[in-house]
């Protein structure tokens, strides 16, 4: 199986991120992925780039992580671009858009969330819902978006078991498109998430439309540093598709 981490920060372009993407490679061909999307946390997110330069050398800079990890990933690993995205606290991969992209829409942080989902889908492009039902401290609510987003990030291995079922339950209910990821920023990542497909990827267009045909399986992969840890779908876990708890933060439904 071919198998992708779909959710990764590279100093480069994510405040919260240590790692350079040009370290990701060996590790993560070690962990066993076939490739990478680089999904750095755009200007509205916790972003790594300076908010006073023109908008031109703020998308250059975001789109260093993504490139320094494909200059040197050479021809057996596939390094793919996509942004993560904010709104209040609910953030969305946007796979299928590029840096020219971003240069041609500089008024995107602009739009709500239908007009970004209308953009997004007339590039060709599409948005999933990452961590649905993520708490954290500085979040003040839950913000659940299923008319404006392609999917849900059903296994995010950087949240407790608990939310990522909720998110789980959520697209059943909603009988929405399932992703997982491991939303890396460092090292040492305990457990891990991604895409398997049962044929290459090449390009995020391919991506694009292999999850749009429902051919990916979201996977996960416990005590993930273990060399005999093997990737797992998410659908068998009981602990990962069956919450034990509500979440405390309101639900805001858009």
């Amino acid at each position: 199986m071919y198998i992708f981490e779909t959710h990764l920060h590279t100093i480069e372009g994510s405040a919260c991120s240590s790692t350079p993407g040009v370290n990701y490679i060996d590790y993560m061909k070690k962990l066993g992925y076939s490739g990478i999307i680089v999904t750095d946390h755009f200007f509205n997110g916790n972003s790594a780039v300076p908010k006073d330069l023109p908008w031109e050398k703020r998308v250059e800079l975001y789109c260093k992580g993504y490139e320094h990890a494909r200059a040197v990933a050479g021809d057996d690993f596939v390094v793919l671009f996509g942004i993560e995205y904010n709104f209040e606290g609910d953030e969305y991969l946007l796979y299928g858009v590029d840096k020219n992209w971003l240069l041609e829409n500089p008024d995107i942080m602009e739009k709500d969330r239908y007009e970004v989902y209308k953009t997004v889908h007339e590039a060709g492009a599409i948005m999933i819902h990452a961590h649905p039902y993520r708490e954290r401290d500085y979040l003040k609510a839950i913000h659940l978006t299923k008319n404006v987003c392609d999917g849900a990030e059903v296994y995010n291995a950087s949240n407790p078991d608990y939310q990522n079922a909720l998110g789980y339950q959520y697209a059943v209910e909603n009988n929405m498109r399932m992703a997982a990821g491991s939303d890396i920023h460092n090292f040492g990542l305990k457990n891990m998430g991604g895409m398997g497909f049962e044929h290459p990827i090449r390009t995020i267009e391919e991506y694009v439309e292999a999850f749009m045909a429902g051919e990916g399986i979201p996977l996960y992969k416990s005590d993930a540093l273990d060399p005999s840890a093997e990737f797992k779908p998410v659908s068998g876990n009981a602990a990962l598709t069956n919450p034990v708890k509500e979440p405390s933060l309101e639900v805001i439904y858009h």
